[in-house]
């Protein structure tokens, strides 16, 4: 699944806080790196925090969400099994939030098309786009097609105040 801009700040948030819980240092996330053929870069400013770049354009979910795990281990300076406590806890912290590969991996399928009372289908059903709904909402008067949201119709001028 490709990555966006919300699952990307859906994970720095939840990442930071994971950091945080751990006493780590949380550098701030941006998209995309400066560097134009880097999928991934550090940078540190003089204040001594650091920010995480990371490309998610024509990527994978799984990708970006790695590297931005290995940008809070490679900020904060972890080696050997502190950081290797420190990947597992942040892994555990995505997929609890619903941010990991496998959560976004499981996304549910479209609804069925809302069948009208006596309409037959000779083909079997199939998921949809978009959803469909009825014409008229429970208790509506049955006056007249009702007009769609968004689209011009016209009125008679006796009509007109």
């Amino acid at each position: 699944m490709p990555a966006s801009s919300v699952r990307f700040a859906a994970a720095a948030r939840t990442l930071g806080r994971a950091a945080r819980r751990r006493g780590l240092q949380v550098p701030g996330f941006r998209s995309p790196p400066r560097l134009r053929d880097a999928d991934r870069s550090l940078r540190r400013s003089a204040s001594g925090s650091a920010t995480v770049s990371v490309r998610l354009k024509g990527r994978p979910w799984a990708a970006v969400l790695a590297d931005m795990i290995e940008g809070v281990v490679a900020a904060n300076g972890l080696v050997g099994p502190t950081a290797d406590a420190a990947r597992t806890a942040l892994w555990a912290a995505v997929e609890r939030e619903g941010v990991g590969p496998a959560m976004v991996e499981a996304e549910p399928r479209w609804p069925r098309a809302v069948r009208s009372e006596g309409a037959e289908r000779s083909s079997p059903a199939r998921p949809l786009r978009e959803r469909h709904f009825p014409a008229r909402l429970p208790g509506e008067a049955s006056a007249g097609p009702r007009p769609s949201a968004g689209r011009l119709r016209s009125v008679p001028a006796a009509d007109v105040a």
